[in-house]
């Protein structure tokens, strides 16, 4: 299947309810309104196609790169193309996905440690994702990296781009999810912090509360331990 067949098959899978929720989390136009469901079943027998991901980015179709970033080829992601797409990134359920697949790159670190910081509010929200999937992780972060993202979280949330705080919100958690040592160090850091602020439009979706979510882990976590 050539990129124009995929094309062909997204626009008929396309339906007006899927276009007028994704638009309300901020995906414009060109989109045809493609379910995740129909996503994966269209990604399922492609596998890894790594060149028909970069004609399907190419075509600046929503869909098309949503379908992009679940068959492009990790190992080939690598910063130029990365940085590349990121100056596409016009929404979150774009960046998420793309930081999906930039989390198994080689380049998975210094990616999130560029953008990070940058006043982007896509390109900061897909470093912070990138962040929170390596903190959920047994590899690919130490402990320095991590002390600096809390005290970037620490000293600058509220004043980040309004997606970029959630994405570092889910960190933090991420974050305190790693050990007990880090519930603590993550929980100061909640407590500080206070409440974050993220206007997520016409969804019912919210930001969790990282004091809560961390407490509730851990009685998770406490009662599943032998007695």
């Amino acid at each position: 299947m050539n990129s124009n067949d995929l094309l062909s098959a997204l626009e008929a899978r396309g339906t007006a309810q899927n276009r007028q929720v994704f638009a309300r989390h901020g995906v414009r136009p060109p989109l045809f309104g493609v379910s995740p469901a129909q996503l994966s079943a269209l990604a399922k027998p492609i596998g890894i196609d790594d060149l028909l991901a970069c004609e399907l980015w190419a075509s600046g179709i929503h869909d098309a790169r949503m379908l992009a970033t679940r068959i492009a080829d990790p190992a080939r992601t690598r910063r130029p193309r990365v940085e590349a797409w990121i100056k596409d990134l016009d929404n979150h359920l774009l960046s998420a996905a793309l930081a999906r697949l930039v989390s198994h790159s080689p380049d998975a670190a210094a990616i999130r440690g560029n953008f990070a910081p940058s006043p982007d509010e896509f390109a900061s929200t897909l470093a912070w994702d990138l962040v929170a999937a390596a903190a959920g992780s047994s590899a690919g972060i130490d402990d320095a990296e991590l002390e600096r993202h809390l005290a970037a979280i620490a000293a600058r949330i509220h004043e980040r781009p309004n997606r970029t705080r959630h994405a570092m919100n889910g960190a933090l958690i991420a974050i305190g999810l790693r050990s007990a040592d880090w519930r603590r160090r993550a929980l100061a850091v909640a407590k500080a912090i206070g409440e974050v602020v993220v206007d997520h439009g016409e969804t019912n979706c919210t930001t969790p509360c990282a004091v809560e979510a961390l407490r509730r882990a851990a009685r998770h976590r406490s009662s599943r331990s032998p007695a």
